[in-house]
């Protein structure tokens, strides 16, 4: 390992391979910050390029640069324009907005820097120190398994509903789950709710519905009701944390980091899921007071996110390079490059190519440094963006969203779609129901489908929930995230009532 390391260390640092890390750093972050206009897209055009180089650990170095480049510099939308760059940081607006709307948009970009380079960091060194062992870890994963970690994703959707609005955020979540059932179904490759639209037939597009939630219903609001774009007319001059809040997000980084990184492990999950759960885990265990800020700029539900995805974003390389499994649909894409430049990734990966693992691996660290150098200098900039008047801000939005959506399927019906659906998300931002959990049903539900359908065909039945146990163990925990919060708010309105535990 010592020599793989020295081999990847000294590959990472020629001049070329810096050059291309510091290429893809910059091109990712600056489409990462482009709503719509996620890695995926990025990396399928320059696949082209970084086949020409006929250097597979320099074309890997690129891409990956460009991948975690585009989560790294996704936040920047969500948090200033509520308008998610990437999928993975949709869970970064619901508090990195109401955060730049208070006059604080320069610390809560400081805080997604630190925050995402501090995920970014441990999930590397992480993946160079457990990559061998959890690739196994990896493979005791079926669609049992998946089913159950989706059905554990659900139950948290507590989190993402405000005082008194579990209810509201429940419906909100049978409605996404709901259209995730349009377009060909798990069992059977048969069109269902299409209505007889040809375009339907793949369903509804994940960035449509991302654009529709959140940035449409913004623009709209601006429009409807007459404020300001922040608390300080756009002025930006609170960049940096005190110790206190240094103190308050430390513990939040390590656990976001860990967790993260292994649901990035899991192929399928990805950075979107992992940011998902890591908001929902942060707001769960937090105090009561705590748990009232979030969704109001809290840092803790700042940081907890822009951890997980980059840390999750790391981890996805682990199926990827260790079994040759994407572990998302970007790193589906990463795999097809490596094929193309006759790198067969697996298992004799290490043994075969160790100066395209190992140097894959070292450039994740330097690649995150200079996202930090290059991000942190840049934030007073970034950050004035509130201040473009409300006349230019507008339009900007609406254009990059409907760009965003009709890039996202390539047709003219999501047009239509976003439309539609962002006049119904602002009626319901309008009487106070959680936009969020609609969008997290919307991703689960198709994922939990899918695993249901191929587990009940392979068990002939419902049997494989007790015949796997670590399928049973994670729909115990599911149902404790349900009952756990129940209790606490009985228990609550107990104490409210003025009735003595135990009594």
């Amino acid at each position: 390992m010592l020599e793989g390391l020295l081999i990847g260390l000294q590959t990472a640092l020629s001049l070329q391979n810096l050059l291309m890390v510091i290429a893809g750093c910059l091109i990712g972050t600056f489409i990462g910050m482009l709503p719509g206009l996620g890695p995926m897209s990025i990396i399928a055009i320059m696949i082209p390029v970084a086949i020409s180089m006929g250097d597979p650990s320099a074309a890997l170095i690129l891409l990956a640069g460009v991948y975690y480049g585009a989560i790294f510099g996704g936040s920047t939308s969500s948090i200033l324009l509520n308008a998610p760059g990437v999928a993975g940081t949709v869970a970064s607006s619901f508090d990195g907005y109401p955060m730049a709307r208070k006059g604080q948009a320069g610390k809560a970009l400081t805080i997604a820097a630190i925050a995402s380079f501090a995920g970014g960091t441990i999930g590397a060194l992480l993946l160079m120190i457990f990559a061998p062992a959890l690739s196994s870890v990896a493979l005791l994963f079926h669609s049992a398994e998946y089913f159950a970690l989706m059905v554990v994703g659900l139950s948290a959707i507590a989190a993402f509903a405000g005082t008194g609005q579990v209810a509201k955020a429940v419906l909100m979540t049978l409605l996404g789950l709901i259209m995730a059932t349009v377009g060909e179904g798990a069992l059977f490759n048969l069109p269902r709710f299409t209505m007889g639209i040809m375009d339907l037939q793949s369903g509804f597009g994940f960035i449509t519905l991302a654009m529709a939630m959140f940035a449409l219903p913004e623009a709209l609001f601006l429009v409807l009701k007459k404020r300001e774009m922040s608390g300080d007319g756009g002025k930006i001059d609170n960049l940096r944390i005190s110790g206190a809040e240094a103190r308050a997000i430390a513990p939040v980084i390590g656990r976001q980091s860990l967790q993260g990184f292994f649901i990035g492990v899991l192929p399928g999950a990805g950075a979107t899921i992992a940011s998902f759960l890591g908001y929902a885990v942060e707001r769960n265990i937090a105090t009561k007071a705590e748990q009232e800020e979030f969704g109001k700029g809290s840092i803790k539900g700042l940081a907890a996110p822009e951890t997980a995805n980059n840390a999750a974003c790391t981890g996805s390389f682990v199926p990827l390079l260790t079994l040759g499994i994407p572990g998302s649909g970007t790193t589906a894409i990463l795999l097809g490059a490596l094929i193309a430049l006759n790198v067969t990734p697996g298992p004799r990966l290490m043994v075969d190519e160790p100066q395209v693992f190992w140097a894959v691996i070292m450039s994740m660290f330097i690649g995150n440094l200079v996202l930090l150098i290059l991000n942190l200098p840049l934030i007073p900039y970034i950050a004035k963006v509130l201040s473009i008047p409300r006349n230019y801000l507008i339009p900007f939005i609406l254009f990059f969203t409907l760009m965003g959506a009709y890039i996202g399927q390539n047709n003219a019906t999501e047009l239509l779609l976003l439309v539609g659906f962002g006049v119904c998300a602002t009626a319901l931002k309008f009487a106070d129901y959680p936009l969020a959990p609609l969008l997290i049903g919307f991703i689960l539900g198709g994922m939990m489908e899918n695993n249901f359908a191929r587990s009940m065909q392979l068990y002939d039945g419902m049997g494989f929930i007790l015949d796997r146990p670590m399928t049973l163990a994670l729909l115990v925990v599911a149902a404790l995230l349900v009952i756990l919060p129940s209790y606490r708010a009985h228990r609550a309105r107990a104490r409210a009532k003025g009735v003595a535990e135990g009594d």
